[in-house]
């Protein structure tokens, strides 16, 4: 076999991460991206090495067996969902078969089973959605969406999305219609001109309010008032609270709010989460599945026994992990790296009358070595690129007794694992969270305990 060829195969297994093999058909096993196992592909052959072929999906030619479920028009070519077709149920298996792998290939056999709980709702469930201004093809109409799978430049309608509700189907669709009329051209991140970027849409999935942040470049000056109007008379079963406009003029193709200006209410929304209120800003972190994170955070206060004397909660975000774990405790700490987000774990630990925590705003690895007081628990709960190996060392010196961490990348939870059992902890017990039905992804909790010093 060659680079560049085209060759045809089943996926015989998915491994965590979103790949998939081929194992049985070839002298070197296949791997790609995306891929649902039993599913017969065409794809393209990118690299040859010693031990594997790595290879592009072109085209599914023979659906899998477990692909027995309505999917959107955008299946297959938007990046949002890649298992949008398989029945939940059987969602849950992968991923649990796909977690207990990973643990197994990092050395840590001694996880017999890992149960991943599901999401209360798999559709509609995201509170957060980024969409982006682009064309599919070069020169095409001006649309909104969601990045095609595999490619930064072209962007896919998602007006049927799946996994956003119907405010938010309606909200895009307005958009697109507006900005289409008005012939404005979008941000192009080549050339790095044009004026419309993102479209940035935050709900309180309990409180029913809605927080829509239009992003531009500064490079037109365009009043914006008719959009405003236009959207405060569309028919939505939540209510718009707020409207933004957010100047990024920066390369990078994120929203980086360089200027906010409120166009509309203001700039915050509520949700309730396990009862307690939550005042979120539209930059703060804040789970993009209110239902499954009040799951995960019953699922890792369950982990836990008893009253603790003292818990780090050690990137604390909002604060919703420390405030929900307050009254299991008698003082929590917080430590969080974005002064926006403690601003507001502060507001929301007032405002949900909690008066044992206390959140310091800082990076981790430098905040976590001034700590004098040893704590019970450690609650870790870090971002996707994992804990830094010098905050690590110090959250080891600590010598607590217990340690929750919460992941949102497995990969680097089994990694910093291997660490941790060699500084005299084990695994007590893991459980995997279904944050994000219809794709990969999975949350995953591992309760360490402190054997020897």
């Amino acid at each position: 076999m060659k680079n560049k060829q085209i060759i045809e195969f089943n996926i015989d297994e998915m491994i965590f991460g979103g790949e998939s093999l081929n194992i049985t058909e070839f002298d070197k096993k296949v791997t790609m991206k995306g891929g649902i196992i039993g599913q017969k592909v065409k794809a393209v052959i990118q690299k040859k090495r010693k031990d594997k072929i790595q290879a592009k999906i072109l085209e599914v030619t023979e659906k899998s067996y477990l692909e027995t479920e309505d999917v959107c028009s955008n299946f297959g070519r938007c990046g949002g969902c890649t298992i949008l077709s398989v029945n939940y149920e059987n969602q849950l298996k992968l991923k649990s078969e796909q977690l207990l792998k990973l643990f197994h290939k990092f050395g840590h056999t001694e996880i017999e089973n890992i149960d991943v709980v599901g999401s209360p709702i798999q559709q509609e469930y995201k509170n957060k959605m980024e969409f982006t201004f682009g064309n599919e093809e070069k020169d095409g109409d001006l649309l909104i969406g969601l990045h095609r799978k595999n490619s930064s430049m072209s962007i896919v309608d998602v007006e049927d999305c799946k996994i956003i509700d119907e405010d938010y189907r309606k909200i895009l669709k307005t958009t697109g219609e507006y900005f289409r009329k008005q012939g404005l051209p979008h941000y192009h991140i080549m050339s790095h001109e044009g004026y419309l970027r993102h479209l940035v849409i935050r709900k309180g999935i309990n409180t029913e309010e809605l927080l829509i942040n239009i992003v531009t470049t500064s490079q037109i000056d365009f009043d914006l008032t008719d959009y405003i109007n236009i959207l405060a008379n569309i028919e939505l079963n939540g209510n718009i609270v707020g409207i933004l406009h957010t100047l990024n003029d920066s390369f990078s193709d994120t929203v980086t709010p360089e200027k906010i200006e409120i166009l509309y209410g203001r700039d915050y929304f509520y949700d309730i989460l396990l009862d307690k209120k939550f005042k979120i800003s539209p930059f703060s972190f804040f789970q993009t599945n209110t239902k499954g994170a009040e799951v995960l955070y019953k699922t890792a206060m369950n982990m836990i026994a008893g009253e603790k004397n003292l818990i780090f909660d050690l990137y604390s975000g909002t604060g919703t992990i420390g405030i929900s774990m307050s009254q299991r405790a008698k003082k929590v700490i917080g430590i969080e790296i974005i002064e926006e987000a403690v601003e507001m774990a502060e507001k929301n630990a007032i405002a949900n009358n909690i008066s044992n925590v206390e959140f310091i705003a800082g990076d981790v690895k430098e905040e976590v070595s001034k700590l004098s007081d040893n704590p019970e628990l450690i609650i870790l709960d870090p971002p996707r690129a994992g804990i830094n190996p010098k905050a690590l060392k110090d959250i080891i010196d600590f010598n607590a007794k217990e340690i929750l961490y919460i992941s949102c990348n497995p990969k680097m939870l089994v990694q910093d694992l291997i660490i941790l059992k060699e500084s005299g902890y084990e695994i007590k017990n893991v459980k995997g969270v279904d944050m994000f039905p219809n794709s990969y992804h999975v949350e995953c909790i591992a309760l360490i305990q402190r054997v020897k010093s």
